[in-house]
């Protein structure tokens, strides 16, 4: 004797910086039968995830294998500089990338801008983590050039951020594996496309397509039937005024 099947469900990897709350939160309206799992991945790691098979979809930063992935583009990030609020950057609104010329730019191991070449005067050793390189930030060795969604994420009262222009910047997209487009998958693009409950894009619940189906036909069918006379009898050619010669037959002809 075979166990009760295990309820479906939607597993959506994200990146650090990621924000999918609001499609979370659709989702849940439209497939409340249908639970949303989230789970956090590194930036590096979210493609191994995916191809795995531990996500169906996934919130990841650009470059993927499009040999591999489905890739819908979302936005591309603002890159800042994250520095101590008394750091003589912090007179101007936006800096450039020469600017930096004078301090120490760490290049943390999780990094995702992938500088051709670093600006800056180069660190010791490379910091683990974003996380480490923004405590040496607060430790006032130097600065750190990330996408603005990761310095929002490592806020800290005192430190403070300055656009720079000509930097690197990350893209995110919603990413999958071409051979796993799923009908969930599907549901997923559907949201984050912006597409409405009724969207004729988006995919039909078999009681949605029944339920479409069903009304053009009843909406025929009483077309067709023919509307009832006066008195519960319907009309016919018979009736006053009605087919050819129907005319005058109430009245004998007067003979000349």
């Amino acid at each position: 004797m075979t166990g009760p099947e295990t309820p479906p469900s939607f597993r959506l990897a994200y990146v650090s910086g990621a924000t999918p709350g609001k499609w979370v939160r659709i989702w849940a309206e439209r497939l409340p039968d249908v639970p949303l799992v989230l789970l956090p991945v590194a930036a590096a790691e979210a493609p191994e995830v995916l191809r795995a098979g531990e996500a169906d979809a996934g919130v990841v930063r650009l470059p993927v294998d499009r040999t591999v992935f489905s890739a819908i583009p979302l936005y591309t990030e603002t890159s800042v500089v994250v520095v101590p609020k008394d750091h003589l950057l912090t007179a101007a609104e936006e800096v450039a990338v020469e600017d930096l010329a004078d301090d120490v730019v760490f290049h943390p191991l999780d990094d995702v801008l992938g500088w051709e070449r670093l600006p800056g005067k180069p660190a010791i050793e490379r910091p683990a983590t974003t996380a480490d390189a923004i405590e040496l930030v607060a430790a006032g060795v130097g600065v750190l050039v990330v996408p603005q969604s990761l310095a929002r994420l490592h806020h800290r009262k005192d430190l403070t951020y300055r656009t720079v222009t000509d930097a690197p910047q990350s893209s995110v997209a919603l990413c999958w594996p071409e051979d796993a487009h799923s009908d969930l998958v599907e549901d997923f693009i559907g949201i984050v496309r912006g597409r409405t409950v009724n969207s004729t894009r988006g995919r039909q619940r078999p009681a949605e397509e029944q339920e479409r189906k069903q009304k053009p036909a009843a909406a025929s069918a009483a077309r067709r039937k023919p509307a009832p006379a006066k008195g519960g009898r319907p009309r016919t050619g018979s009736a006053k005024g009605g087919g050819k010669g129907g005319a005058g037959r109430g009245k004998p002809r007067r003979r000349s």
